[in-house]
């Protein structure tokens, strides 16, 4: 293996011919051009640069490098370089290294938007996000039409599996959770219950706070977080490889086919979970009682059947069930507004999520001001 070397020299032309020899490879000791660069700033500026290339053995991308900066430090110079001295194939790639366009996306120029070009794009995207929760809102009116009339299509293994995902393997998440809702309701009731002597009224503060509203909440922010995500991210991948495109393309309904079972399934299982946590927020605050104030667990259990009415039971019933639309209604329409790439099934598993808590947040306060005006 040759050691790779570089000369140059002027003609009585004003040509500089430059020699390169030897082995220009990265693994060896490649010269260095700052000589030659000098060279050609010199105050005699060349007209033209040749190259030599008889006494070269071997090259790879060191040579190319080499050529390629020296190109960019003549850009600009009244210099011509002629690169037909050097062999067939580095003159391909460099003919191939300047007909690549350089990507735009490089150099992004920041471009300052006045506040009322911002206020109106912001418009313009709520009201695009309107429109788009509109469309998906009647094709799910017309696939629930369909499922009465018994022509929605969707496989009911489908169904059975999600009804599982949304019931039973949510089971340990709710029973730890609410639990431990249904302990700190406790603790904190009686910080001043204890002040009156009135530790027994814990069962009333937690059943009726359990089956009124924060059983249904608690279960609605679980399963927004749990399986509206999922909906959203999987049906987002979807998306991105083109299943959601097949499946128009074979006649079939996405929204009948993913969504349907899905919101099906939501929205039957959250008022069984909800009552499942209702009771788990109990056994919370009768852990609270009969292990820090002495309450008998008899007596824990007949002050929560006096306290807790039938219809605290019904508006948290009612409740999980609005919850149940929502979450679902929301995890399928950011699946199917989910882009094209890998990043936007995470925005679109993001959104559901964030946008399910704020719905069922603004659900419960509508319930509890429609209740109040009631009188329920």
């Amino acid at each position: 293996m040759s050691q790779s070397g570089l000369h140059f020299e002027r003609s009585p032309e004003n040509t500089l011919i430059i020699n390169v020899s030897g082995d220009w490879k990265l693994s060896n000791a490649l010269p260095s051009s700052d000589d030659l660069l000098r060279e050609i700033d010199t105050a005699m500026l060349p007209q033209r640069i040749t190259f030599d290339a008889r006494s070269l053995d071997g090259w790879d991308s060191g040579l190319l490098t080499f050529l390629i900066r020296l190109k960019h430090h003549c850009a600009g110079k009244e210099t011509t370089i002629d690169f037909g001295g050097l062999p067939h194939g580095v003159q391909r790639l460099l003919d191939l290294a300047s007909v690549v366009p350089e990507r735009k996306e490089a150099h992004k120029e920041s471009i300052r938007v006045s506040l009322l070009t911002h206020i109106t794009q912001v418009e313009i995207s709520i009201w695009h996000s309107i429109l788009e929760m509109m469309s998906f809102l009647g094709e799910v009116a017309v696939a629930f039409f369909k499922l009465f009339k018994g022509r929605a299509r969707f496989r009911r293994s489908d169904l059975m599996l999600i009804l599982e995902e949304c019931g039973a393997d949510a089971l340990p998440i709710v029973s730890l959770i609410s639990f431990l809702v249904g302990l700190i309701l406790a603790f904190v009731g009686s910080i001043q219950l204890k002040m009156f002597g009135a530790q027994i009224f814990i069962a009333d503060l937690v059943g009726i706070a359990m089956t009124r509203a924060m059983g249904a909440i608690m279960v609605g922010i679980i399963m927004a977080g749990r399986t509206g995500a999922a909906f959203a991210a999987r049906i987002g991948t979807m998306q991105v490889n083109e299943e959601i495109d097949a499946l128009r393309t074979a006649g079939i309904s996405p929204v009948e086919f993913l969504v349907l079972p899905r919101m099906i399934a939501m929205t039957l299982m959250l008022p069984l979970l909800t009552l499942y946590s209702d009771l788990m927020g109990m056994l919370g605050g009768l852990f609270v009682s009969v292990t820090g104030f002495g309450i008998g667990v008899n007596e824990y259990f007949q002050e929560t059947k006096d306290a807790v009415a039938m219809t605290n039971i019904w508006v948290g019933l009612f409740s999980s069930f609005v919850f149940g639309i929502l979450v679902s209604f929301t995890g399928c329409l950011r699946g199917m507004q989910c882009g094209r790439s890998a990043s936007a099934v995470g925005d679109a598993t993001t959104s559901a999520v964030v946008t399910s808590i704020v719905s069922i947040v603004i659900a419960t306060a509508i319930i509890t001001i429609l209740c109040d005006a009631l009188g329920i």
